[in-house]
């Protein structure tokens, strides 16, 4: 059985329950053209078997962070755009990096990748897949789309990349939470109709985790998004943190062994104990 967080309508039609769609999406309409042209380069970039330069001087960044982990950590992996990189916040306030502050101070021992990727498009997390899946990778929470939905790409091209991405990461015994996402009013009715239902039909074909929208309750709100209206700020990506975290609570499991060593100061204090 599908696992959904609580929307509804009124009519049966699955719908989020807390925003405003038109006036989350007339925000984004001053943003299409600098999204789009950003997207073209960032895909045209991508290369399919290696991560992007701009995820793969993040790793290179923090070698101290990855080396305290274990071969035999399971993973947790943040595959989207830039919502789920934290544009427009620092590493610690961004969605993936609440959730590892969640999953620390509850005793989980998941390690969270956050492979996010500003101005990519399902395609291009489609691209970067194999190499954003190494490690003991126990979950993935796919937020990809808006990207798509901004440039007017395909929908079919979209429901494709997407179902790639989730029968990939089933084949390996990965589950899924996928998360969707809204097409903004410019390109018709039609298109933003045929866009949203994509997620639902995909949740429901692959027995995946679904949230229905990732901006459920940020989108449209000035005080929970950054100045250009459309990325959250840190009350927003804390908003969105505690709906991620009730997706995908039901699907980890604990472990009983000593408290995760996150940081090398971690691992500092931990020795002088």
């Amino acid at each position: 059985m599908v696992n959904v967080l609580t929307w509804d309508d009124g009519d049966g039609d699955a719908m989020p329950s807390s925003y405003n769609i038109m006036k989350a999406l007339l925000l984004m309409r001053s943003m299409l053209l600098f999204i789009g042209l950003a997207t073209f380069v960032y895909a045209s970039c991508a290369q399919p078997d290696a991560p992007p330069a701009e995820v793969r001087a993040t790793a290179d960044a923090r070698p101290a962070e990855r080396s305290i982990t274990t071969a035999t950590r399971p993973r947790i992996v943040f595959l989207g755009d830039s919502l789920t990189a934290g544009y427009g916040l620092a590493k610690e306030e961004s969605v993936p990096s609440l959730i590892q502050a969640r999953l620390r101070d509850g005793g989980y021992p998941y390690e969270v990748i956050n492979a996010g990727v500003s101005g990519d498009t399902s395609a291009g997390g489609l691209s970067r897949l194999d190499w954003s899946l190494e490690g003991d990778v126990k979950v993935l929470v796919i937020e990809l789309g808006a990207n798509d939905g901004l440039r007017g790409l395909p929908v079919a091209a979209l429901k494709r990349n997407l179902t790639e991405v989730i029968t990939r990461a089933q084949a390996r015994s990965i589950k899924v939470v996928l998360t969707g996402m809204e097409a903004p009013p410019n390109f018709g009715a039609a298109y933003t109709n045929e866009f949203r239902q994509v997620y639902r039909d995909l949740a429901k074909a692959h027995d995946v985790t679904f949230m229905p929208f990732y901006l459920d309750g940020v989108a449209g709100n000035p005080s929970l998004n950054i100045a250009d209206g459309m990325h959250p700020n840190v009350a927003g990506s804390r908003v969105i943190e505690r709906a991620v975290w009730r997706a995908l609570e039901p699907l980890l499991e604990k472990s009983a062994s000593a408290p995760l060593l996150d940081t090398p100061a971690d691992a500092a204090r931990s020795v002088a104990k």
